[in-house]
């Protein structure tokens, strides 16, 4: 029992993120779930009497082990020291909103500057890369959750929720457009088919303004 609880707290502990116990039975190679509640309860009970610096969180039947929060300065002052710069930030960004995401997508979009960009994302373990046919995938490793203090799940919302809000505004903007055409061509229906009237003392002033267009009126 003892061997397969060091096996569920050294994957929590590897990973870094929230996972179900499906997926944790599959990395231990454990098959009961059963068992894997079980030794989740138990190391909870573990990590809570020891008052050491890491502890076992619980969110909506996912679990995650994580450093305690009033110990949480000590990691924000070890990664300060690789601190991105702006550049490097919105390539990482282009990563994080498509990871995982094909290393020649990202050059496409950001240029081969994000050669060293994503260089140094890699030897500072915010990106791991694997070996996709000629180029490579890139993913966001646990680290980059835990610099930016985010979820995994409440990170895709939040791309999600921006992507519908630019859609929405995308659409409103097509709408405006073709009320903006509509209302500019409106009235200025002109007959070209038809021959001009001859003029004729019996027309009314009415009538013989009907179908004469202004001299200087532009039509595109």
């Amino acid at each position: 029992m003892q061997e397969y609880k060091n096996r569920v707290e050294a994957i929590l502990f590897t990973t870094g993120r929230f996972m179900d116990t499906e997926e944790i039975s599959r990395l231990c190679g454990i098959a009961s779930i059963g068992m894997i509640k079980e030794i989740i309860e138990e190391l909870k009970k573990d990590y809570e009497t020891k008052q050491g610096a890491l502890e076992l969180l619980e969110e909506n039947g996912r679990y995650k082990l994580n450093i305690r929060k009033q110990y949480g300065y000590l990691t924000t002052k070890l990664l300060s020291d690789c601190e991105l710069d702006r550049p490097t930030q919105e390539t990482l960004a282009i990563i994080a909103y498509k990871n995982p995401a094909l290393q020649s997508e990202v050059i496409k979009i950001r240029g081969t500057t994000a050669y060293d960009h994503i260089k140094f994302l890699k030897e500072n373990g915010f990106v791991i890369s694997e070996k996709q046919g000629r180029t490579r995938l890139l993913k966001l490793a646990p680290k980059f959750f835990d610099y930016f203090d985010v979820v995994e799940e409440s990170l895709k919302a939040q791309f999600d929720e921006i992507d519908s809000k630019l859609k929405h505004e995308e659409q409103e903007t097509l709408k405006e457009d073709k009320s903006s055409v509509s209302t500019d061509n409106e009235g200025l229906e002109i007959d070209i088919e038809e021959p001009p009237q001859e003029e004729s003392s019996n027309n009314s002033p009415r009538d013989e303004m009907e179908g004469i267009a202004p001299e200087d009126e532009e039509i595109n």
